[in-house]
């Protein structure tokens, strides 16, 4: 089916708040898990449910409102305390949620009925869910081979119907947002009779000022139904943003409310009840992603614009233009923050999937194992949190299936029986710090170091120390597993983890404690659109350094042409000379400066000739010719208009580390 822009553009909305609340059914059960008596959290499951099954219905997914609604079912008998919260039960309802997802999924994609296969998983999940019945038959589905639903309502005895005054007042937008404003009316029908039905034209204006595109229309009515407020609140999600919503319990009986005398197409006034949150609060609002990253680039050649505006106001040298030009320069600059800070999101919405795969990998692997989140209130650039998902599912797994022990062997060890894995992430000098910890049997240096020799990556006797040796776990193909199972023991994984986080401009290293446990920890910029930088002047290129990287600089002493290290303070430091490293011609000055950076806990004093000073820069990634290019993460537009690569820190440290180690084996 070939779907018009309209409704393209509607479905896209309903697929961002599906995809919402089938998250937080996932994540709701997981909580009921871990504490069936949580009253609450059972009723913020049922509700996502309810909610996803009223959208998809009023959006004529009736497959997807089907399953959902036998999902529903369930949970309402758990409410009414005809059903306990027992693993069994939570064990059948996941892989439900795993199906509404992918079903959502097919909605994204297009599809707006169940395929064969939908429909076979649907049916056998059904199955599965018929024990936890009232009746031990599913009470909704849809038909095999065919999209028709098989809805039948569950034998109960509801309570009687409750009058409700509804009053809604349509935000002017909701016809350009593809709303069918009739469609809401006929989906709150199926929660019961509506009655004394009243269209409000208070606010439709002259024919001559009329925009035909907007909506001047409200509504007043009451509903009969047994369904509590959240049911018939769910009914305006998708109009919530600006609309004016209110609905509020009639305390006494309906005929007692209208006069025999009254016209039935006049209602009785609607009282007015505290407007439902998320109405007219103007606290959020949704943004398209790309409209933002749209912004982000426009903003990045704003800085690149008013650093040339910079330079020809100092070659100028009028004073009001410079005073000018430095009040711009500090609007950019709140421009640039304001802008990036729209694209931050807390990374605990990326840390919470973990819960899911510590329980299905750790019940496959016949472990007890527990997942504990923190700093989950850091924020990241949400380009980063969407890339760094799959290097944190590497470590998480490899952390369940070499770390954490069988419980027997844990109780051997003197340790509880329950392993640990923990994520956390918190802000530090301008960087995001995630860490993987587990309680496990930490990494044995002695076999990680056979291995390394028996595979020749270092050679029998080499001195090495603890985070040289731990850092051999990420060389392609290195493993030390006895056998390989379906989670690992390739030698596949660790090296994706380095290899993902250095394309983030991001480095990675490993601490263990034998017996005890082990830490990775992966450091990451907040944002891979903007960075402060250091420039720097080799020659006739200049080169950006990242400004958090940078410790101090240095003049280089007299005599040090002929050496590779220098004395800091009572400190040996060795340093990289850029213009040896990257072959730049041209004769080298009589005085040279040393930029001391600092990575992974080393230091290293890279050579320049000239020191530029801090520069504002707009990261730029190098084309697929020079992918492989080693210790240069990116590149720049300078305010001149002239291009500067950005230097990988991290990959200049760790590949003169390298080198230094190869020359002293040879020498030895």
């Amino acid at each position: 089916m070939t779907l018009d822009e309209d409704v393209a553009g509607v479905l896209a909305t309903f697929v961002t708040e599906a995809v919402e609340l089938v998250e937080d059914i996932e994540q709701g059960l997981l909580l009921l898990e871990s504490d069936p008596a949580s009253v609450e959290t059972l009723h913020a499951v049922f509700r996502a449910v309810h909610t996803l099954k009223g959208s998809s219905g009023m959006f004529g997914l009736d497959h997807l409102g089907a399953f959902a609604h036998v999902v529903e079912s369930v949970l309402d008998r758990v409410r009414a305390g005809e059903l306990d919260v027992t693993p069994e039960l939570v064990s059948a309802l996941l892989p439900c949620s795993d199906h509404l997802a992918a079903v959502v999924a097919g909605v994204q994609a297009g599809r707006l009925e169940a395929t064969a296969v939908e429909v076979s998983d649907g049916q056998l999940l059904l199955t599965r869910l018929a024990p936890f019945l009232a009746d031990g038959q599913p009470t909704g589905g849809v038909r095999p081979g065919t999209s028709e639903v098989d809805v039948h309502e569950p034998v109960t005895s509801p309570p009687g119907p409750v009058a409700w005054d509804v009053g809604v007042r349509f935000g002017p937008d909701c016809l350009r947002n593809g709303m069918d404003l009739l469609a809401f009316l006929h989906y709150l029908a199926t929660l019961g009779p509506l009655t004394h039905v009243v269209l409000d034209l208070s606010q439709l204006p002259e024919a001559e000022e009329m925009d035909p595109e907007s909506c001047y229309l409200g509504v007043e009515l009451v509903l009969e139904t047994s369904a509590d407020k959240d049911s018939i609140d769910a009914v305006f999600d998708f109009v919530r943003e600006d609309s004016d919503i209110h609905i509020q319990a009639r305390l006494e009986v309906l005929d007692e409310l209208v006069d025999d005398s009254t016209d039935l197409g006049t209602a009785a006034p609607v009282t007015a009840a505290a407007p439902i949150v998320g109405a007219h609060d103007g606290q959020s609002i949704r943004v398209d992603a790309n409209r933002l990253d749209k912004l982000i680039d426009l903003v990045g050649e704003l800085v690149i614009a008013q650093s040339g505006a910079g330079l020809r106001a100092s070659a100028v040298g009028d004073v009001r233009l410079l005073e000018a030009q430095s009040e711009v320069m500090r609007l950019v600059e709140g421009v640039r923050e304001s802008a990036l800070s729209l694209r931050m999101v807390p990374i605990g919405t990326t840390f919470r999937r973990f819960e899911r795969v510590v329980r299905d990998v750790g019940a496959d692997l016949g472990k007890d194992v527990r997942l504990v989140l923190s700093g989950g209130d850091a924020e990241v650039d949400k380009a980063l949190v969407d890339r760094i998902g799959d290097p944190l599912m590497h470590l998480v797994r490899n952390s369940l299936d070499h770390a954490i022990e069988d419980p027997a062997e844990r109780l051997r060890a003197d340790k509880p029986a329950r392993g640990t894995v923990r994520l956390n992430a918190f802000h530090e000098s301008g960087s995001v710090v995630i860490e993987v910890i587990d309680d496990g049997r930490g990494l044995d240096r002695e076999r990680l170091v056979a291995k390394a020799v028996e595979r020749g990556l270092i050679e029998p006797g080499a001195v090495l120390t603890d985070q040289e040796v731990y850092a051999l776990v990420f060389e392609p193909g290195f493993s030390t597993a006895a056998s390989v199972s379906n989670l690992s023991g390739r030698g596949v994984g660790m090296d994706v983890v380095r290899r993902n986080v250095a394309a983030l401009r991001g480095t990675v290293e490993i601490e263990s404690v034998p017996r005890r446990g082990t830490t990775v920890r992966i450091r990451l910029p907040l944002t891979l659109a903007i960075i402060d930088g250091f420039l720097v002047g080799v020659g006739d290129s200049t080169f950006v350094l990242p400004l958090e990287r940078v410790t101090e600089c240095v003049e280089l002493p007299a005599g040090a042409p002929t050496r590779e290290c220098m004395d800091l303070r009572g400190a040996v430091l060795p340093f990289i000379r850029l213009r040896d490293l990257f072959a730049i011609p041209g004769e080298v000055p009589h005085r040279q400066n040393v930029v001391v950076v600092e990575h992974a806990g080393q230091r290293a004093g890279l050579v320049v000739d000239v020191l530029l000073g801090e520069f504002q820069t707009v990261i730029k990634p190098l084309g697929p010719l020079f992918s492989r290019a080693q210790g240069i993460s990116g590149s720049t537009i300078l305010g001149n208009g002239d291009a500067a690569l950005i230097l990988d820190v991290g990959a200049l440290v760790t590949r003169h580390a390298e080198r230094e180690r190869s020359r002293e084996a040879g020498a030895a």
